[in-house]
Formats: C-alpha cells, structure tokens, sequence
C-alpha cells in the first residue's frame, strides 16, 4: 500500500469488507433462554432479532444480563429459569436499531458507532439482514490500517 493508497481509506473501503456475513439470528418470539444459550455457546455479545425474515431488533449481552432476576435475591432456581424460559427477546431487545448498508464506506460506520456509542450495527441490503459490523469489526479494520502505515518507507517502523 502506498501513501497515496492511504489518502481517504475510511471512505473507499465498505463496510461489507469487514461485517459478519449471515449472522446468527433469533427470532422475536424466541425465549431470553435462547438468547443466553446462543451468546455463551457462540461468543457472541449481539444478536440481530428478526420476525418473518426482517430486522425488528437488537439484542445484546447486557440486556440478557439486566433482564435476569439478581442472583441476591433469595429466589428459586425454579423461578429463576421461568423467568429466562417466558421472556420472549421482544420485550428486552433494542428496537428499530441504527443501521448501514454493505457498500457504506466504513467511515459513516464508525461514525455512527462511536457518536451513538453503539456495539454494533446490523447491515441491511435491500431491507435484509445480511451481516453485522461490531466495534471488535473495527478494530481489526485499525490494526488493518496500522499495519498497512508501519510498512510505508520512512515509517517508524521501517526505519
């Protein structure tokens, strides 16, 4: 890469070169169960929600954790889990989530990311769901770019 290559980069490279494609996806009327299930065995911290094939919302890691009842409180494990197993990820998720598209410079997605201090954004193609830019996302486009800087001729690195 060239310094001239390096002119503009956050506005010519797209989204879709750094998002997840084909994120995994829970339905809306799927159980805070699921949800917990599917973030711990995945590693995930977001999942899209979706009702008959479109985005409806977004649910995070945290907000399966502030809707659990606290382990304080002297409660059943009976209760506990009813509570995980009747809580459908509709009433705990985020909705109508900030969004981008694939062919989006990734500047407006950083942009958005840091000014919303979002987690996340899914990406949205023609009003589909086809993948999901996280902040971890950005970063690897940074260390990308870091990289790509440090073996310019003259650079630090280099030298």
């Amino acid at each position: 890469m060239t310094q001239t290559d390096l002119i503009g980069w956050p506005d010519r490279v797209q989204v879709r070169q750094y998002m997840t494609a084909e994120p995994q996806t829970l339905e809306i009327t799927q159980s805070l169960l699921d949800a917990a299930l599917l973030l711990r065995r995945s590693h995930l911290r977001h999942i899209p929600i979706v009702e008959n094939g479109h985005l409806v919302g977004i649910l995070t890691d945290r907000d399966v954790a502030r809707s659990a009842p606290s382990r304080l409180t002297p409660l059943p494990e009976e209760e506990y889990n009813r509570v995980f197993e009747g809580t459908q990820v509709g009433k705990v998720m985020t909705k109508e989530p900030f969004s981008t598209t694939p062919d989006s410079p990734l500047g407006e997605a950083v942009v958005l990311l840091y000014t919303k201090r979002l987690g996340c954004l899914p990406v949205l193609e023609e009003g589909k769901l086809v993948g999901i830019i996280t902040v971890t996302d950005m970063l690897r486009a940074l260390h990308d770019l870091i990289g790509a800087i440090s073996s310019l001729p003259g650079s630090p690195q280099t030298s």
